[in-house]
Parts: C-alpha cells; sequence; structure tokens
C-alpha cells in the first residue's frame, strides 16, 4: 500500500491510501511441471471430451438413418469412423504426457551434463582409495 496524492486545480492535496491492483494471473517464478493432480484433470477432461464427440457420431448416425438425406453411405460412413477412430484416439491421447517445456528439449539438445562413463583405477589405487573402520 502506499499514499497516493491528488492535486485540485485549486490548489488543494488530496491525500489517500491507495490500494496496488495485482495482476488477475500470479507471476509463474519457476520452471516446476505442473502437478500430477492437475495433469491428470486435464487427460481426464481431454478423454470425456472425445468420448463425448463419440456419442454424438452414433446420435448423428441414427438421426441420418431416420431421416435419409442425400449421400447417405458417405454420411454414416464418417460418422461410424468417429465411432471407430475416436476411442482409440481417446486413450492415445489421454495416456500421452504433457509437452516438454523449452527449458527441458534444450536440456535434452545438450545431452548429459555429468560423466558418461566411470573412472578406470588399477588395483593399488583402489586399495588406497578404500576407506576401511579399522586401520
Amino acid at each position: 500500500m502506499g499514499i497516493l496524492a491528488y492535486r485540485w486545480d485549486d490548489g488543494r492535496v488530496d491525500r489517500r491510501i491507495g490500494v496496488k491492483k495485482h495482476q488477475e494471473r500470479p507471476v509463474l517464478i519457476t520452471d516446476a511441471a505442473r502437478s500430477p493432480g492437475d495433469q491428470l484433470r486435464s487427460r481426464e477432461i481431454r478423454y470425456i471430451t472425445m468420448m463425448s464427440l463419440r456419442a454424438v457420431c452414433l446420435i448423428i448416425g441414427a438421426i441420418l438413418i431416420s431421416v435419409r438425406p442425400p449421400l447417405l453411405p458417405v454420411w454414416l460412413i464418417m460418422c461410424a469412423a468417429g465411432m471407430v477412430l475416436l476411442p482409440w484416439m481417446a486413450v492415445i491421447i489421454a495416456n500421452d504426457r504433457p509437452a516438454r517445456s523449452k527449458a527441458e528439449r534444450a536440456a535434452a539438445r545438450r545431452g548429459p551434463t555429468g560423466p558418461t562413463s566411470l573412472e578406470q583405477h588399477s588395483a593399488e589405487e583402489r586399495e588406497r582409495r578404500t576407506i576401511d573402520g579399522e586401520l
């Protein structure tokens, strides 16, 4: 909070305690991934949405059969394809992990940062470097 001053045309000064406005969304201060619960929730929503589309394809197919529009076989093939492909796509997408962030992709391109192989030592060096509780 701070003190705001406003000067009127006649020279009066009006001092009031002001409140700073906060941003609508909090500022992200970490590169941490979303929580597993949030990830699961978004995957569940995608799955339910796609399965709802499958149900809509079934209902549209039933309506098309009763209405008998022109090119009925084409419309029924499209609805059947939706009813067959959507469950498969829903499972694949729901089980997929979230996309990697830019930092994760950059780290994968750089490769491992630590030593890639163990150092080789002779038997004498290993004996000297062995820590033993009893001397």
